[in-house]
């Protein structure tokens, strides 16, 4: 099979592939990380610990240690509340936002930049002053993404930026710069915000797909599907097709014009999460498996295998599918679709040759299965980098979700390996002379994925929830897998939850 012209359905059901060696013979190193499904499946299958005789109690108990708990612990510290406990299952707090390091660098695990924040992100610069990436008014230029930032491969060689320089037609530009005008248009009405905070349930454009809203505005062109599906595919682990054409038309309307980002770092968002933890990290309990949440006459029991909290409040600021199993069947959440993917950290001996434009932070191949790689060691101010890591992305968006976490979970590391450097080898023909180990991170749900009709699936509201004292705060609640996002919702639910605290009702 020539790598060069490997189509997606082909990327995804070859399994019989050579081993998974280096040409020089030494065979690769490498495995896979945070491997959390099976804990998670005892969940699903509702094996359960026996009741813990040991128990503590807490005014507010936070499930959940991603982003959104984070920045719900960090805003109640911010305003004087300390009597709480966060618990995260994994044995390493951040979520979608984690992070690892080698002898080369820190590199991401998934989340690996925040868009620069317009004026409306009130959170994000207030969390990114007190960080010190925002000075009076402007960003840190160490914490600006370094040029080149994108880089394209297509026809044979890299070109700067991601969209193509040769073959497209007059016709294709003209369709793309007539799209640009319509996300122009439809930013203007400002309907499209970050954070989005509670637009209308049922906006039109939300029961179409983006695929149909193309069609009906005669958006034909390869280039511009492209485009857009890439678009889907970064944000949200899907097609187009698949796509709300609200969310895919956010993707582009949403952001302010002429940026300087995006805003990253060698670990990704992993450096925010770091942060957070130097402020909140003291009352983060790790390897704290959550089974349920229970009433306990006017309180709440958070039964982990180990021990019980007992609570006032809760804020579950896990993931819906998580809160759905371990909340009382009259605490309702919203049923919300996951995107599956797999990230890998690939460890670089040498860099590969080259054709074309230089390496760029994001590095894209044309009508890969993949989205491509970003390089670790690029916001690096050394002249001489010998060594490096590039963080490979690829949403497996081409089945059902359920159908193809059950593929990943299937596949071995040496199948998985051999496709990551396959797929490389388009751009990078002596990638396994470079590459000395290679590290799989298999995300069976890694992102709430936007479907037509998502906005009116969150009509399952927050009044009846807050009644009860529980409080969700994830970037499910609005559907879109954002780091702002995640810090409003975060946010809100602390500032809910104090005021519930405090005695005030709503």
């Amino acid at each position: 099979m020539d790598p060069r012209s490997i189509t997606r359905r082909e990327f995804l059901g070859t399994l019989a592939i050579a081993g998974t060696t280096r040409k020089s013979g030494v065979r690769l190193a490498g495995g896979f990380v945070h491997e959390s499904h099976a804990v998670g499946h005892r969940l699903r299958d509702g094996q359960l610990s026996a009741m813990p005789a040991a128990t503590e109690r807490r005014a507010l108990v936070i499930v959940g240690g991603g982003i959104a708990g984070l920045s719900a612990a960090w805003r109640l510290r911010k305003r004087g509340f300390s009597d709480f406990v966060l618990l995260e299952m994994e044995a390493e707090p951040g979520g979608n936002a984690r992070w690892g390091r080698n002898e080369i660098a820190a590199f991401p695990w998934a989340a690996h930049y925040v868009p620069v924040p317009g004026p409306g992100a009130t959170l994000v610069r207030e969390l990114f002053e007190e960080l010190g990436v925002l000075r009076d008014w402007q960003f840190d230029e160490r914490h600006l993404c370094h040029a080149p930032q994108e880089r394209l491969f297509v026809h044979g060689q890299w070109q700067e930026g991601l969209e193509p320089h040769v073959g497209p037609t007059a016709r294709d530009r003209d369709q793309w710069r007539r799209f640009l005008g319509r996300m122009e248009e439809l930013a203007a009405s400002g309907e499209f915000r970050v954070p989005m905070g509670e637009p209308a349930p049922d906006a039109p454009l939300d029961r179409l797909s983006m695929h149909d809203w193309m069609e009906k505005e005669g958006f034909d062109s390869p280039l511009v599907r492209w485009q857009v599906d890439y678009a889907c595919r970064d944000d949200y682990g899907a097609f187009a097709r698949d796509t709300s054409a609200w969310a895919g038309i956010h993707y582009f309307a949403s952001r302010e014009g002429g940026e300087l980002g995006p805003l990253t770092w060698p670990e990704g968002n992993g450096w925010i999460a770091a942060r957070l933890l130097e402020r909140v990290g003291d009352i983060v309990r790790t390897g704290a498996f959550v089974e349920r949440v229970v009433r306990a006459g006017s309180r709440w029991r958070i039964v982990t295998g180990q021990m019980a909290w007992e609570a006032d409040a809760v804020i579950i600021a896990a993931p819906a599918f998580v809160a759905d199993r371990i909340l009382p069947p009259d605490s309702p959440v919203p049923r919300v679709e996951y995107s599956p993917w797999l990230t890998a950290n690939l460890t670089l001996e040498r860099w590969p040759a080259n054709r074309g434009a230089p390496p760029a932070w994001d590095n894209v191949l044309f009508d890969s299965p993949s989205l491509g790689y970003v390089i670790a060691t690029h916001q690096s101010l050394r002249t001489h980098v010998p060594r490096t890591v590039w963080t490979y992305y690829w949403p497996l968006a081409d089945r059902p979700p359920a159908a193809a976490r059950r593929w990943l979970l299937a596949q071995s590391w040496d199948t998985l390996a051999n496709l990551i450097l396959d797929d490389l080898s388009r751009a990078h023909p002596d990638i396994r002379d470079c590459v000395s180990r290679i590290d799989i991170f298999r995300i069976g749900h890694a992102m709430p994925r936007p479907v037509p009709g998502f906005l009116a699936a969150r009509a399952v509201r927050t009044a009846a929830r807050r009644r009860q004292r529980v409080f969700c705060a994830h970037s499910d609640v609005s559907g879109l897998p954002l780091f702002e996002e995640a810090q409003y919702r975060g946010v809100a639910a602390a500032d809910a939850a104090l005021e519930v605290l405090s005695g005030s009702r709503r």
